[in-house]
């Protein structure tokens, strides 16, 4: 049974706009405007594949470094947001103070909430949850902004430059997580990637995998479809 032909199904299904962009990237051609959609949606997958790996090393990554500076003895990090993230008042832009870490300890309460098991009975007070399982809780979003240049003196300097070769910048740091996760935002929303340099945005998970491990990077570039898919763009 053949593929049905490229008819009007295909704007039911895509919407009319969707479909518009990638018929006018294969000049017009409707039928290789539906080939090209379905290489985008393999490359989103085989990039979704390499970003999720690397979110996972980041945030496991910052968790063992904020462990480690924390005092003896004290709860997990996350069961206390004060400890890395007290207020930090800045200045908007109309003149009114802001506490700029106020999102950070909403999103650790938030996280926590959702770890925590439903209680066993009416009164009966749910165990704290695993740690582990609260840090995974917290997205992409959170640890993106933990090397901010707002963070350099209160996170980057004292703690998070250890999860890093000797000597990594943060602003280095800052612009390939930054990078890795508007990539990861535009994929996660089955955007096309028709407009964006493939093939440098991948060097730049690369990159940033290498920062966090030699054997991930090596892992990494096994087994990402990613170059052989741009390979074969129609």
């Amino acid at each position: 049974m053949g593929n049905p032909p490229v008819g009007t199904w295909v704007e039911d299904w895509l919407s009319i706009p969707r479909f518009a962009v990638y018929v006018a990237a294969a000049g017009g051609d409707r039928g290789k405007g539906l080939a090209l959609y379905e290489w985008n949606a393999q490359v989103t997958s085989a990039f979704h594949h390499d970003l999720a790996h690397i979110e996972v090393g980041l945030r496991n990554a910052y968790d063992r470094i904020l462990t480690a500076g924390s005092p003896a003895g004290s709860p997990h990090w996350v069961f206390d947001p004060h400890r890395f993230f007290p207020p930090q008042k800045k200045r908007a832009a109309q003149g009114q103070t802001y506490d700029a870490n106020e999102t950070a300890r909403r999103q650790i309460d938030d996280a926590v909430r959702k770890a925590t098991a439903a209680p066993a009975g009416p009164g009966i007070t749910p165990p704290a949850p695993p740690p582990g399982k609260v840090v995974a809780e917290l997205n992409f979003g959170f640890f993106r902004y933990l090397t901010v240049k707002r963070q350099e003196h209160p996170l980057w300097i004292p703690h998070l430059h250890k999860a890093f070769p000797a000597g990594t910048a943060r602003v280095d740091v800052d612009v390939l997580v930054n990078r890795a996760h508007s990539l990861r935002n535009r994929v996660a929303h089955h955007e096309n990637l028709l407009s964006v340099n493939m093939h440098g945005r991948h060097h730049e998970l690369r990159k940033l995998a290498l920062l966090l491990s030699a054997e991930l990077h090596q892992h990494l570039v096994t087994y990402s479809q990613v170059p052989t898919l741009l390979s074969q763009h129609p």
